[in-house]
């Protein structure tokens, strides 16, 4: 898959692209992540990207002739028109299942806004999606941009070592992934629950998926309305008092 990035701050998105597994990744061709910087598509010398909202207010807009230029040139380069995100505290919250979305998508754009946003008539002719990484405000859309696409690519095959990697991880699987163990099996007298020691798959497995379900029910019990649950696991939750 390919993911752009329109941004005023593209070597701020670089660096943390470049390192890790999606860095590796990047430099294996397992995916293509570019980063344009909006202001190469001004048309003025001073390269201006910004201007005063109308009606007054607090801070610069950003303008829509750079945006459509950048994003443009970018859909010239592509097979098919990018599904464009402008990465915005009005959108929808980000969550694993709009991730998993976007993982079929052969290419996707992502809209970093800055300043006091983007001009509106942006949003309503352009853009396919508005994302939220939270209910918080940030200086710009750069940090949820690169978040969205951390989520998505680690899910194409051949990212992560396995695929395991990311399915037994919280939310993937609609629940919060169970505790985590290693070496030495005793530490300041706690020792790691004798299942994972056990060396036997089927008990580890049950442990694994209940424990999941303990972890879940105590710090995100919401998650719990869309789990399907069976007549044992309600049981087992019922004997915690956790439901």
């Amino acid at each position: 898959m390919r993911i752009d990035i329109m941004t005023l701050f593209p070597e701020m998105c670089e660096r943390v692209l470049d390192e890790s597994i999606i860095g590796r990744a990047r430099r294996n061709g397992i995916i293509s992540v570019e980063c344009h910087n909006i202001r190469d598509y001004t048309a003025d010398k001073h390269r201006h990207v910004d201007d005063m909202p109308y009606g007054g207010g607090q801070g610069m807009l950003m303008k829509p002739e750079p945006i459509e230029a950048c994003f443009n040139a970018i859909s010239a380069q592509c097979s098919s028109r990018p599904f464009l995100i402008y990465m915005s505290p009005k959108g929808k919250v980000f969550n694993q299942n709009i991730a998993r979305q976007l993982l079929g998508m052969e290419n996707i754009c992502l809209l970093c806004g800055h300043y006091e946003g983007i001009d509106q008539r942006v949003i309503d002719s352009m853009v396919d999606m508005e994302l939220s990484v939270g209910d918080y405000v940030l200086t710009g859309g750069e940090m949820p941009a690169l978040i969205v696409t951390d989520a998505v690519c680690r899910m194409v095959p051949g990212v992560l070592a396995e695929n395991v990697c990311f399915e037994e991880e919280s939310h993937y699987a609609g629940l919060l992934e169970h505790q985590q163990y290693t070496r030495p099996p005793v530490w300041n007298g706690m020792s790691v629950p004798e299942e994972l020691l056990s060396g036997h798959h089927e008990r580890i497995a049950q442990w694994k998926r209940l424990n999941a379900l303990e972890q879940t029910a105590k710090y995100r019990p919401d998650l719990l309305d869309d789990a399907a649950l069976s007549p044992s696991e309600i049981l087992f939750l019922r004997q915690k008092q956790l439901i």
